[in-house]
């Protein structure tokens, strides 16, 4: 699973011109579920999203989660993160999982998020959308929770 964090004033996605989901203050998440993801994938990515400390303290310093500065989470899925760019120029997306089990995940990665006790706004899953972003910083990580499936091993 694949997850870039945009930091955000604010922050809005559209289908047919119609806002179906928006936050202030907060992060932009643009998501992409793999064939091979699984619930562990959306909770050790959930979990690091929501400690990461990427907004500015009083002394600004990047020192504060989307927990702590109460921020909101707009989650937008994004199968082209999975693109396979490698050969030729016209990207495949073989690694994305299916839409259905997708959905699933993206649908078990915005609750975990909720259940935090942040504001979540979402996209709407496959549809064509426009996204609104007003960036703070900018501010712009991407997350890969294979990385963090490599480094839970190494602890163990």
């Amino acid at each position: 699973m694949i997850a870039v964090l945009q930091r955000a004033a604010s922050a809005a996605v559209q289908v047919e011109e119609k806002t179906v989901g928006e936050i202030g203050q907060g992060l932009l998440i643009l998501l992409g579920v793999a064939q091979e993801d699984s619930k562990e994938d959306a909770e050790l990515l959930a979990k690091k999203i929501l400690a990461c400390r990427i907004f500015s303290d009083e002394n600004d310093k990047m020192n504060l989660s989307v927990r702590d500065v109460q921020g909101g989470v707009l989650v937008v899925s994004n199968f082209t993160l999975l693109a396979n760019y490698a050969h030729g120029n016209r990207p495949d997306y073989m690694r994305a999982a299916k839409p259905q089990e997708a959905n699933a995940l993206y649908e078990y990665f915005v609750e975990l998020i909720r259940r935090d006790g942040t504001e979540v706004a979402t996209g709407e899953f496959g549809a064509d959308m426009r996204v609104h972003l007003v960036g703070d910083g900018p501010v712009t990580i991407v997350m890969d929770s294979n990385e963090l499936k490599k480094k839970k091993e190494n602890h163990v």
